[in-house]
């Protein structure tokens, strides 16, 4: 009896040993951390090609996004329902619909948000202009007879001439019916509406002004940020067209 359980035991260890692929290693290494976690990732792999797992590049299926995409809903939404596979990630199938569920919910196109988070993020660069100093160790030398150069803050501008310079710049983008060229994200913050394949054909002269435009507004916003502490909230809805709606 008690040799019939080890025969079959044995056998079962083989039957093992050949679903986890090592049955042709030696008994000692079969069930090794290693060989584990070789078998573990070929399973991972297997069950990205039954559909279970996506790759980076078939993220665009589930949310309007291109391959980009994982590294930032990554680091922008906290997803974590990914695993690592190489130099890349896989995604769970079923999380990437739900969440491409609720970002049509919330009416967001991913690819355009993650341009409007690089243009806020380049915009505050610009702003702070910040330099961290390296650990231990200075990037710069100042000559030693440099000294006591300095100034005083100017004066702040009044703000009724920065909300002036604001309602001008409305004026324009109704004037100019800059809202088929430009968005404004969260109210305050402009971008010039993007197409690569279009580019080529649009009007320099519109370009032009519409980026300017942009950076004006941004600019003009940021300026009452710093005197009020708020930005000045801008609906491109003309106000007799609201009362409509």
């Amino acid at each position: 009896m008690k040799s019939q359980i080890l025969s079959e035991l044995r056998e079962l260890k083989s039957i093992m040993a050949q679903l986890v692929g090592t049955a042709d290693q030696p008994e000692q290494e079969q069930f090794s951390k290693d060989a584990l976690a070789k078998a573990s990732k070929l399973f991972l792999k297997m069950a990205a090609q039954r559909g279970e797992w996506v790759k980076e590049d078939e993220l665009g299926k589930y949310i309007k996004a291109d391959w980009r995409a994982g590294s930032f809903i990554r680091s922008e939404f906290g997803f974590n329902a990914c695993i690592k596979d190489g130099r890349s990630h896989l995604y769970n199938k079923k999380a990437l619909q739900k969440l491409g569920q609720e970002l049509k919910a919330r009416n967001i196109d991913l690819s355009r948000y993650m341009e409007y988070r690089r243009s806020e993020t380049e915009f505050q660069k610009k702003v702070s202009a910040n330099k961290k100093l390296t650990k231990n160790k200075h990037p710069y030398e100042l000559p030693s007879d440099i000294k006591d150069i300095t100034t005083s803050p100017p004066p702040t501008p009044d703000v009724a001439l920065v909300k002036a310079d604001l309602k001008r710049l409305k004026d324009e983008f109704f004037q100019f019916k800059m809202s088929e060229y430009i968005d404004i994200y969260r109210d305050n913050h402009a971008m010039v509406k993007f197409v690569y394949y279009f580019e080529k054909y649009l009007d320099p002269q519109i370009k032009r002004r519409c980026k300017k435009w942009c950076d004006d507004f941004n600019y003009a916003n940021h300026a009452l940020e710093l005197i009020t502490k708020k930005k000045e909230v801008f609906v491109p809805v003309k106000e007799e067209d609201m009362i409509q709606l």
